[in-house]
């Protein structure tokens, strides 16, 4: 054990590349194992079977493939430590958050060590004129909330689980507000990062964070309500963008132990609705409408029928069984009657019916719930099966045209499965359920989430706006960035993580 101390502690001068013994039949070394216990402590090490099946595998249909030990480390000086002892030694190194990832990030596909991050769940500091706040891993996006309840600000980017910070920055993650305040990436100013050899980056410099000035906050003495964006923020154009290189990376670089977020001015008052539809093409048409109108929509969420008549029956709802759109306006109560009337003249020009608000806080927590329950909702239609989410995003002109003909697909499949999606910014998911003891049934799963990435590729989308690549899209993000792209990346990622230890599987 000491000798492996001291590796780490020589690893930054003298990197060995070779690979030691530490693997016997797939597992770690005893004397490996105990290291790990002098790092963090021996109540946060594992290595029970139970406690790796668990870390092994997320939300998605993936099978687990657990690592071989599992981590809790108290700090960041710890989490360096193990990250240089592991990559001296030759051991896979898996980030772990709060597991609710949909495209297998976490699965362990060459054994090694699962670091668990949850324990480091500080709010470390709160910036409330700057509009920011710094975060450890283990901080989820209702704790931020929670915590910024009495401060007038609060932190919008809403993927529906409570999925930790920065795991949301890892993953990409977007979410439910993102028409309006934008995705993680937007949102994120600076990243803390464990590199693979246990080096500390700052991605934007240590302590740095924009100063915002917003139209929210100027507005808010003159009970006005304008879009939040910058209109003053600090400006940097030093050298590469570090911070949106590790926004996405999905664990593949290093372990972000921090991240530094932008905060946007709490509305002053909310306003949710619901309206069901005749069609698909409708309620699509609808989307589209209420954004060339520059209607100031904070969500706009699209349901298929078969996900509707899902939550009716999980969330205890009583919404029509048609295609329909969730809405959400926020500001002002003056400038919010003026977007609701535009908002329902558009819906019911296309055809909307049941068109019905939702002004309480009552109301519009049991709506979103339901809509953030929907993974679950869609599950419960097939007891004992397991989820199969796809997810692209295409620019919102031709958001109709590839919902409709979605659609068509979906019922051509055979498959049990919904639609469900972010519309405002052009994202949607198609929630299939499947056996996964069905050989066939897997196959065919497959085969429509790859027609499906591949004509949002058509259309210049993304086979992904926010779940990422994980294991299953590795193909389609080929065909996306083409074959330079993909050498461009494979460079970073060699120049970052030369011996391939970082969640190795994923993304390339």
């Amino acid at each position: 054990m000491a000798s492996l101390l001291r590796a780490t502690a020589t690893w930054r001068l003298f990197p060995w590349r070779g690979y030691c013994s530490r693997v016997r039949q797939g597992k770690l070394s005893k004397d490996f194992v105990e290291t790990l216990k002098a790092v963090v402590g021996s109540p946060h090490v594992s290595t029970a079977a139970a406690v790796l099946q668990q870390h092994g595998h997320d939300e998605s249909m993936y099978r687990c493939q657990p690592p071989d030990a599992v981590v809790w480390p108290q700090n960041v000086e710890q989490v360096s430590r193990l990250a240089a002892l592991c990559y001296s030694q030759g051991v896979p190194i898996i980030p772990f958050g709060t597991g609710t990832g949909l495209e297998g990030g976490v699965c362990a596909v060459q054994g090694g060590v699962c670091i668990n991050l949850t324990h480091m769940d500080r709010i470390l500091e709160l910036n409330r004129e700057d509009f920011s706040v710094v975060v450890e891993p283990g901080v989820t996006r209702k704790a931020l909330n929670t915590h910024l309840r009495d401060s007038g600000l609060w932190f919008p980017v809403d993927p529906g689980a409570d999925a930790s910070l920065c795991g949301m920055a890892a993953t990409g993650a977007s979410g439910t507000n993102a028409v309006r305040y934008g995705t993680i990436r937007d949102n994120v100013l600076n990243l803390e990062v464990v590199l693979p050899g246990g080096e500390l980056l700052h991605t934007a410099g240590k302590g740095r964070h924009f100063r915002l000035l917003t139209r929210n906050s100027l507005s808010r003495g003159l009970g006005t309500y304008l879009p939040c964006v910058s209109l003053g923020p600090r400006k940097s154009a030093a050298g590469y963008n570090l911070t949106g290189l590790f926004v996405g990376s999905e664990g593949t670089l290093g372990l972000i132990t921090a991240a530094t977020l932008r905060l946007h001015p709490a509305p002053e008052a909310t306003v949710a609705a619901t309206c069901a539809f005749p069609s698909v093409q409708a309620a699509v048409d609808s989307t589209v409408h209420i954004l060339q109108a520059a209607v100031p929509v904070a969500r706009i969420e699209f349901l298929d029928e078969v996900m509707i008549d899902a939550c009716n029956r999980y969330s205890k709802m009583n919404c029509s069984v048609a295609p329909t759109l969730f809405l959400e306006f926020h500001g002002s109560k003056q400038v919010l009657e003026e977007q609701l009337q535009q908002a329902e003249e558009i819906t019911r020009y296309n055809g909307a019916f049941h068109f019905s608000w939702a002004k309480e806080a009552e109301e519009r927590n049991q709506l979103w719930d339901a809509r953030h329950n929907a993974w679950y909702a869609a599950l419960a239609l097939r007891p004992g099966c397991k989820g199969y989410a796809t997810d692209v995003c295409v620019p919102i002109s031709r958001l109709p045209e590839i919902l409709v003909q979605t659609k068509e697909d979906l019922k051509a499949s055979g498959l049990t499965g919904s639609i469900v999606g972010h519309v405002g910014d052009g994202n949607f998911h198609c929630v299939l359920v499947v056996d996964p003891e069905d050989a066939e049934e897997r196959r065919r799963a497959q085969a429509f989430a790859q027609q499906l990435g591949r004509r949002a590729l058509a259309l210049h989308g993304t086979c992904t706006g926010e779940h990422g690549i994980g294991l299953g899209k590795r193909q389609l993000l080929q065909e996306e960035v083409g074959n330079v792209g993909i050498e461009t990346m494979r460079q970073l990622k060699a120049t970052l993580d030369p011996k391939g230890l970082m969640n190795p599987g994923k993304v390339l």
